[in-house]
């Protein structure tokens, strides 16, 4: 059968990976692996000399290209709130994005002084997302905010600390909502909350030029597997004596309903990788919304609207142990979007020890409720959010695409080795000079590896082609053609 335009796929463009099977025409003997990234810890703690309980943020770190440092934007909780609300929005800065610096702005007033990080009026609508944009040609619109904790109203700002809000209609969301742009489209991309008869579900709105917000449409909600996973975790955590147990309402398994709090997207190689948080509650909403957990998993699109499931719902970032030190123990929830930093993709989230305060563990000294949530860092490896591995022999044949004078790169990990074989799409035959056995073998760890065929990297021909990966103990996460 001919191949035609519509089935091809395109490594010359984006590197092409295994969280879905976009790629792949067939697989033999291999598994396909979720990869946790692996949890550094707090980065951004409550300072509980000034009463602070909390700290979180819905927002990643924004790198300022003329202050040479990266900038974020986050909330702190009291133990005591004032007159305005339990949160205010402050500001800190740092060189390495780990260890982070709180300014003394002298800008507002926030408890009582002004020598403070404070970096926005206590007495307006509180910042909920800050995305700075560099590309923008007015400086008044350096920095683009999303403002309240019900609905999201526009802002634009110089400098991130002055606001100025259009007269417009704010985008309808209700407490949770991400923000990031996509530079694929050029267009900001918001994620809001609304519910549904699944309860808390995620809806899109896209904008142009920040201003103009399409109206919210319904990509993601939970579905009855959720429902089934809600009952395992919520048992799991209170059958493990080495985890929190959440208090829970009725005799388990109730049919509380898992519902998705919140949803970050991270556009990356020509798709979408969504981090739902699914909350799993252990008592009904109203009295019992207080208690739950929240642990993020993945999900991916190519369109925005419809999303794939990843590896099996497996857990992206669950719940810590409680150890006195883990932030979470109850509840992980993502900080805006994961940035590439060199090898590595940094994923910033909220970690929080309880669900909510309310209902205190007798257990537990009443000190780490007054030091309940910390900013925390995660770590993955490149392109590593999936890898398709085999213990002993196994092979992936990929989707046909032009493989014209460029060679083949893989991000693999071959404990034992790595090969390939390029065929001709539509006769399945190797090409002359491009077996398996002409492969020169891939061993070791490499994030941008090169295939070659003797001294050869690369076939000449323009005609459609698939790849027969060879895999012996090894794990692919990626490949692409390269110039």
């Amino acid at each position: 059968m001919a191949i035609s335009d519509g089935d091809l796929i395109h490594p010359e463009r984006h590197k092409q990976l295994f969280l879905d099977d976009h790629a792949i025409e067939s697989t033999t003997g291999l598994t396909r692996r979720l990869h946790q990234p692996e949890k550094q810890g707090a980065v951004l703690r409550p300072d509980v000399s000034v009463g602070q309980t909390a700290v979180q943020s819905r927002s990643s770190p924004q790198w300022n290209s003329e202050s040479r440092v990266w900038e974020w934007w986050y909330w702190a909780f009291y133990d005591e709130p004032n007159t305005t609300r339990d949160r205010l929005d402050y500001y800190a800065v740092s060189t390495d994005g780990v260890e982070w610096e709180k300014p003394s702005l002298g800008l507002y007033e926030g408890r009582g002084r002004r020598d403070e990080n404070v970096a926005w009026d206590p007495t307006a609508r509180s910042v909920y997302h800050v995305l700075r944009d560099e590309c923008d040609e007015d400086p008044d619109r350096r920095y683009k905010g999303l403002f309240d904790l019900r609905d999201r109203w526009i802002g634009f700002s110089p400098d991130g600390f002055k606001w100025t809000m259009p007269d417009i209609s704010p985008v309808p969301s209700a407490d949770e909502s991400h923000c990031v742009y996509d530079e694929t489209t050029g267009r900001y991309l918001a994620l809001v909350k609304q519910a549904t008869e699944w309860g808390r579900s995620v809806y899109l709105s896209s904008s142009d030029n920040f201003t103009d917000w399409t109206f919210p449409r319904l990509v993601f909600h939970t579905d009855e597997l959720d429902n089934e996973n809600r009952k395992r975790r919520i048992s799991e955590a209170t059958e493990d004596p080495e985890y929190l147990t959440p208090p829970v309402i009725g005799t388990p398994p109730e049919n509380y309903i898992a519902q998705c709090y919140q949803m970050a997207i991270m556009p990356y190689e020509g798709m979408y990788v969504g981090f739902p948080a699914l909350y799993n509650p252990a008592g009904p909403d109203g009295v019992g919304n207080s208690t739950g957990l929240n642990q993020i998993e993945l999900t991916v699109s190519r369109d925005l609207y419809t999303w794939d499931r990843v590896a099996d719902r497996e857990l992206f970032i669950g719940i810590d142990p409680w150890d006195g030190v883990n932030y979470g123990t109850s509840q992980n929830l993502m900080s805006g979007c994961p940035q590439v930093r060199g090898d590595e993709i940094w994923v910033y989230y909220n970690g929080l020890r309880f669900r909510a305060f309310s209902h205190q563990h007798p257990e537990i000294d009443a000190s780490f409720f007054k030091d309940g949530s910390a900013l925390c860092l995660a770590k993955l490896r490149l392109d590593g959010f999936v890898s398709l591995d085999a213990a002993g022999e196994g092979s992936v044949i990929t989707r046909p695409f032009l493989f014209t004078g460029m060679g083949l790169n893989v991000n693999a990990e071959a404990r034992g080795n790595l090969r390939a074989e390029v065929l001709n799409a539509e006769t399945s035959q190797p090409l002359s000079g491009f077996s398996v056995g002409e492969c020169v073998m891939l061993n070791g760890d490499h994030i941008d590896g090169q295939l070659r065929w003797g001294e050869r990297a690369r076939p000449e021909t323009g005609i459609p082609v698939r790849v027969r990966f060879h895999l012996r103990d090894a794990s692919l996460y990626a490949f692409w053609t390269a110039s």
